[in-house]
C-alpha cells in the first residue's frame, strides 16, 4: 500500500501496523464475515445477475419467440463516506515510554525509533478500530460525529427483498429454529451459511443447550457454537435480540456482506507533527473513507425481536 507520509520517520512496517488495525482488524472483519474493496475513493457497484426459468420441452428448429428466461443484472452502491481521527497531545506525559530511546539534546518526535512510534501508533489505532467495528455494523450516515457511515443493519433495512423471518418464542432455541426454517433450500447447506448474533445471545442458547439433555456440555464446558449444521457466530457490537442468517465469506463471489474502504486518497493520510512551530503540543491525524451493504437481500434472513425492531414486515 503506497502511502505518502509527512513529517514523520515512520517505517513501512509502522505504517502496515497502523492500516491494517484501523482499515480491517475490526471484529466482524478478523472473523471473516465481510469482504473488504480496498482503494475505493468514490464509489464501486456490487454486480447482481438473476435468472428466470429456462427449461422447456425441446424442439426441432427453436425461434426467437421461444426463448425463456431473462437475465436481470442490478447493482448495489458502496460509497464510502469521509471521516478521520485527530488528537492532540503533550509528549511529555510519554516520557515514561520514551525514556529509553531518548535521544541526546532537545526531545524531537521525528528521531525517535520505530519501537516508540509503534507503541502510540498501536494506542491510536486501538480506540480507532474499536469504533470502526460499532459502525460497520450498527452506523447510520448523519450531520454529526457519531453518524459517520451506513452499517450492514442500516443498509439492510433498507431492502425489500430482506426476509423477516417471525415467531413468538422467547427461547433462542426457538427463534433459531424460526430462522432457519426461513433461509432459503437454495443457500441451506452453502458453506459460507453464518447465523450471526450477539454474545449476550450466545450465552443463553448455550445454557438452553447445557440444561436440556445430557448429550450436550456440562456446566464447565460451552456447547459448539452451531444450529443444526450451520455455524453461529458473535460480535461484541451486535444488538440483542437480532438474529441474521446470511453468506459471510471475505471473498467476494461467495459473501452477501460488504464494505468499501479508501485509506490513501491524498498526500495527508497520516500526520503527526507539531500543532504550530512555537507549539510543545504534537496532534496525530488519519483520513479514511469507509461503506458497508449486503448484496442480496433474498440471502439475508432476519429475525429482530428488540423492543424497537428495524426489522418489519411490510404488512405488520
Amino acid at each position: 500500500m503506497a502511502l505518502n507520509v509527512k513529517n514523520t520517520n515512520y517505517s513501512g512496517e509502522v505504517l502496515q501496523t497502523l492500516l491494517t488495525l484501523a482499515a480491517t482488524g475490526n471484529e466482524i472483519v478478523e472473523k471473516g464475515l465481510l469482504c473488504v474493496i480496498p482503494n475505493i475513493q468514490k464509489s464501486v457497484s456490487i454486480p447482481r445477475v438473476k435468472s428466470g426459468k429456462m427449461l422447456q420441452k425441446r424442439k426441432k428448429n427453436p425461434l426467437i419467440t421461444d426463448s425463456k428466461g431473462d437475465f436481470d443484472y442490478s447493482e448495489k452502491q458502496l460509497s464510502p463516506n469521509d471521516m478521520m481521527a485527530f488528537t492532540v497531545f503533550d509528549p511529555s506525559a510519554f516520557e515514561a515510554v520514551w525514556r529509553p530511546y531518548q535521544p541526546k539534546g532537545n526531545l524531537v518526535f521525528q528521531e525517535l525509533p520505530a519501537e516508540v512510534q509503534n507503541k502510540l501508533l498501536e494506542e491510536l489505532s486501538k480506540q480507532v478500530t474499536f469504533e470502526l467495528g460499532d459502525h460497520y455494523i450498527n452506523g447510520t450516515f448523519g450531520n454529526d460525529d457519531e453518524h459517520l457511515m451506513n452499517g450492514i443493519l442500516t443498509q439492510a433495512a433498507k431492502d425489500s427483498d430482506v426476509i423477516i423471518a417471525e415467531s413468538t418464542e422467547t427461547t433462542m432455541i426457538g427463534r433459531l429454529k424460526a430462522v432457519r426454517k426461513a433461509i432459503p433450500k437454495t443457500i441451506r447447506n452453502n458453506p459460507a451459511l453464518r447465523f450471526i448474533m450477539s454474545i449476550d445471545d450466545f450465552d443463553k442458547y448455550d445454557d438452553e443447550l447445557t440444561e436440556r439433555e445430557s448429550k450436550n456440555a456440562s456446566e464447565t464446558d460451552v456447547n459448539a457454537m452451531r444450529y443444526k449444521g450451520i455455524t453461529i457466530e458473535t460480535l461484541s457490537s451486535w444488538p440483542d435480540d437480532l438474529i441474521v442468517a446470511t453468506l459471510c465469506s471475505p471473498n467476494a463471489s461467495t459473501s452477501n456482506l460488504f464494505a468499501a474502504v479508501n485509506l490513501s486518497d491524498d498526500e495527508d493520510v497520516i500526520q503527526i507533527d507539531k500543532v504550530s512551530a512555537a507549539s510543545e503540543l504534537y496532534f496525530f491525524k488519519m483520513l479514511m473513507k469507509a461503506d458497508t451493504n449486503i448484496a442480496f437481500g433474498e440471502e439475508f434472513v432476519v429475525l429482530d425481536k428488540r423492543v424497537a425492531p428495524a426489522f418489519k414486515k411490510k404488512d405488520a
